[in-house]
């Protein structure tokens, strides 16, 4: 069997899988996210490698080390950490979470190579992109930028330690924004942006590599031999496609837990002309497409929280509630940006709003307005998904708050399309054990994962609701850019207006 080791952003998981897809064995291990500033969100790098070693020995020492055909990697994505001479951390490990480079990205947005970059390198001009960062620190911490001899993201120091090998996947290279997708090789300009030289960065390889020996230190810390083939394997996101069967163009992947993402899958690298999706690649023939939103789930718990009266109803009561308010919350909207926003606009200057309140909205509209403004952000990256002439022809939905009905129901009619809903998966770590099962030879292709997991529920739209949210849509989106000037501002006073005293 095979070891899907997922690497999140906030613990790794270790899931034993049989090649028929079964699962047998997991474990979890936990570790921090910082914040010691103001916009930034950094980890440990040595708590992060002795997670991973923790996770994958108790799931060995589970099921027997001679049972393990081999290990597969998932990473959490947009990862950054400088290294010494001697490649021991200079740095935290700088998060996809991280905004410090807010400044930096909007400049870079804003000027006439930004939108040409995007479509080049495949990852939008955010702060969450490693590219951002690095001139981040060529401008604010010119030091480390001197000492660091090489750039590299979590994943690839985790298998630096346990393999000896400093690469990097194409999958996680073509979310750095330092690759040309179209190339699969380091780009000269955002090289030149960045202030670094490609000798700095680690070894392109496709994601099925294999490293066929681990260290002493890895063998002796995972409690397998030395000779256990390690699969490099590839981002998060991607491997989320694969793990919901979401591999086959035309199929559609929408997760829903504490953020949000929508993702196809294609046979060749695309992006819009508005640059509104990244392409990040799953292998050298498949990449999927489409956008990550920040604000999912954690918009309705701030809701409840902060508006719906805390623990005083539970969220499924909460949301019974808003069921019974009709589409289009009485002429309310939510623009859901309470952690500034991703796609499709990729700017980290948007805030929340409510837009079109009165004295006739009670709590139960506010909530479905909640709801209904992360689904037609979603909405809003289908559009643009389509816009780069991608057909999606099926949409697979996954989540914690895919549970409800009102939630189901209301994606549905957003996108204006059926949704399936699947059960029992592991998204990434899945996906990154039918990785490492094609890369082994164990299996002849990832496709088997459309055929291993079928929708048991399909929620088809209701077509007046679905007719509300296709007449609000265009409304929603302007507000992003007519609001735009005023959250700029408020940036700018932010400083001068602390939260509390």
């Amino acid at each position: 069997m095979v070891i899907g080791v997922d690497m999140g952003t906030t613990a790794t998981k270790a899931v034993a899988w049989t090649v028929d897809g079964d699962l047998v064995s997991s474990a979890s291990r936990g570790y921090p996210l910082e914040e010691p500033h103001p916009g930034h969100a950094v980890q440990d790098p040595d708590l992060i490698l002795e997670a991973v070693y923790q996770a994958i020995r108790e799931v060995v020492e589970q099921i027997g080390a001679e049972r393990v055909a081999g290990l597969s990697f998932s990473s959490a994505m947009h990862s950054l950490m400088a290294l010494d001479a001697g490649l021991r951390p200079l740095t935290p490990v700088v998060t996809w979470a991280d905004t410090r480079a807010a400044v930096q990205a909007e400049r870079l947005r804003a000027s006439a190579a930004g939108l040409a970059l995007h479509r080049r390198t495949g990852t939008p001009i955010h702060p969450m992109s490693p590219l951002t960062k690095l001139i981040w620190f060529r401008e604010q911490e010119p030091r480390i930028r001197q000492e660091a001899a090489i750039w590299a993201g979590i994943k690839d120091w985790v298998l630096l330690r346990m393999c000896g090998a400093l690469v990097i996947d194409h999958s996680l290279a073509s979310c750095s924004g330092l690759m040309d997708i179209h190339r699969l090789a380091w780009d000269e300009e955002a090289l030149s942006l960045a202030g670094i030289r490609a000798e700095q960065l680690p070894e392109l390889v496709p994601t099925t590599t294999i490293l066929e020996t681990m260290t002493e230190e890895g063998a002796a810390a995972t409690g397998l031999p030395a000779a256990t083939p390690v699969v490099v394997g590839a981002g998060d996101g991607p491997l989320a496609n694969l793990g919901v069967g979401a591999v086959r163009p035309g199929v559609a992947a929408c997760s829903i837990g504490t953020s949000g993402a929508l993702r196809v899958a294609v046979d060749r690298p695309a992006v819009d002309p508005r640059g509104g999706v990244f392409c990040y690649a799953l292998t050298e023939d498949r990449w999927v497409i489409g956008g990550a939103i920040n604000n999912g789930g954690v918009t309705l718990d701030w809701v409840r929280s902060e508006i719906a009266g805390g623990h005083e109803l539970t969220t499924a009561e909460l949301l019974d509630a808003a069921a019974t308010v009709p589409a289009g919350s009485g002429g309310l909207l939510m623009l859901p940006y309470l952690l500034s926003e991703r796609a499709p606009h990729w700017s980290s200057i948007a805030r929340g709003s409510y837009i079109g309140l009165t004295r006739a909205h009670r709590t139960e509209h506010l909530v479905r307005a909640a709801v209904e403004g992360v689904a037609m952000q979603l909405a809003l990256v289908l559009q643009s998904m389509r816009a780069a002439d991608l057909e999606v022809q099926e949409i697979r939905a996954t989540g914690g708050v895919m549970q409800h009905p009102l939630w189901q129901q209301t994606l549905a009619d957003a996108f204006g399309a059926p949704v399936g809903l699947l059960e029992g998966q592991e998204g990434s770590s899945y996906g990154a054990a039918l990785l490492g099962m094609q890369a082994l030879g164990l299996i002849e292709s990832i496709d088997v994962a459309a055929q291993r997991l079928p929708v048991h529920e399909t929620i088809r739209p209701h077509p007046g609701d679905s007719a509300v949210y296709r007449a609000l849509l265009p409304v929603f989106d302007e507000l992003y850019d007519a609001l735009l000037p005023t959250h700029t501002r408020l940036r700018r006073l932010t400083p001068s207006l602390p939260i509390s005293f």
